[in-house]
């Protein structure tokens, strides 16, 4: 870089930062998962601080990076929350923005949930029986190694054993980090089962993904946006569909909804955090470092969405549905918190 271009960059970085100094309120984005656990901890954060209350606003975990990364300003988010850990691409869209030093912190796990209204039967599914509903091709019937269009309309055409009832699944979209862990440990888990097909990995990794992570488009699988509440809501008004959404989800909306069996196990807290319910994932928050210290509350809110009380094995936010992290684990990304260490690369 020529010693002209490197002043430029400095003095676009530094007028970001003194743009960013005249608000006076974090600004987060991001994971709807990730939404309800984040405005409690800020609500909170508000009434017991100096600080304002920080203003979140739900956009997914893609869609969050993605503004996440456009820059550092008083127009671009301070923090973004994601139900997925953040993907390289997204590190260097970020740095192409001036944003090089990201703080990463993880809080705690969280389950993907198939659930329906309590007005209907509990549904015992498996993931091989999941793929076969929602997957846009599947193995043929016959046992040969060759993929057919999806046939299957109703839940009895999957499973001779299940309800006779349409397969109607209402779920977040693509840039939600829900969908891509509903894609990834519960379609893809379920393609797995087919020997065919896991041994295509190993050959074909492109087209092994392209089978096993996409999502049938024909009417089955209704995108419902990325308002978990609004999948809920639908549920409720319609006892034979089915819903994909975070386990915080379920324990807000127990009183009228119900999870599904997926391979024999329900989507419980203890089962979760057991790890014997395995459709779950790690939830995840980003912090640009270079607005420690410019945007009035961020290292203090870093250290209360981080502290025991918050995230620990008892803290207030496992009363709703947060699944805490092994004690070593939660050590490491509170210390990251307090030390303000920034993420180094992916491993």
């Amino acid at each position: 870089m020529t010693r002209s271009l490197f002043l430029l960059a400095v003095m676009f970085i530094a007028s970001s930062l003194a743009n960013a100094a005249s608000r006076d309120t974090i600004k987060i984005v991001g994971s709807s998962t990730v939404y309800p656990f984040a405005t409690v901890v800020a609500e909170r954060f508000g009434k017991s601080t100096k600080f304002k209350t920080p203003v979140i606003e739900s956009t997914g975990s893609g869609g969050g990076l993605k503004l996440f990364c456009k820059g550092i300003g008083i127009s671009h988010p301070d923090i973004t929350n994601s139900s997925r850990r953040i993907k390289q691409n997204e590190i260097d869209n970020c740095a192409k923005a001036g944003i090089e030093e990201i703080i990463e912190i993880k809080i705690g796990y969280d389950g993907i949930v198939i659930a329906n209204s309590k007005k209907a039967d509990v549904l015992a599914l498996t993931k091989r029986q999941i793929f076969l509903a929602l997957a846009p091709e599947i193995p043929h019937p016959n046992g040969a190694k060759q993929l057919i269009k999806n046939p299957n309309i109703t839940w009895k055409d999957v499973d001779a054993s299940l309800p006779n009832t349409k397969i109607e699944v209402l779920g977040p979209p693509p840039t939600s980090g829900t969908r891509d862990a509903f894609a990834e440990l519960a379609m893809e888990g379920g393609c797995k089962t087919f020997k065919w097909l896991k041994d295509l990995k190993k050959e074909n990794k492109k087209r092994y993904k392209a089978i096993c992570r996409s999502v049938r488009e024909d009417g089955p699988y209704i995108e419902a946006g990325e308002n978990d509440n609004l999948i809920v809501q639908k549920l409720n008004a319609n006892p034979k569909a089915l819903g994909v959404f975070g386990y915080s989800f379920l324990v807000e909306n127990s009183d009228s909804i119900q999870g599904s069996f997926v391979d024999g196990v329900l989507p419980t807290f203890e089962n979760i955090a057991q790890g014997d319910y395995k459709v779950s994932r790690p939830l995840y928050f980003y912090v640009k470092k270079a607005l420690i210290g410019t945007i009035p509350g961020m290292k203090e809110f870093l250290r209360e969405f981080t502290a025991d009380k918050t995230i620990g094995q008892d803290g207030y936010l496992t009363d709703k549905g947060l699944i805490p992290m092994p004690s070593g684990e939660y050590s490491q990304f509170r210390s990251a918190a307090r030390k303000l260490s920034t993420l180094s690369g992916l491993n």
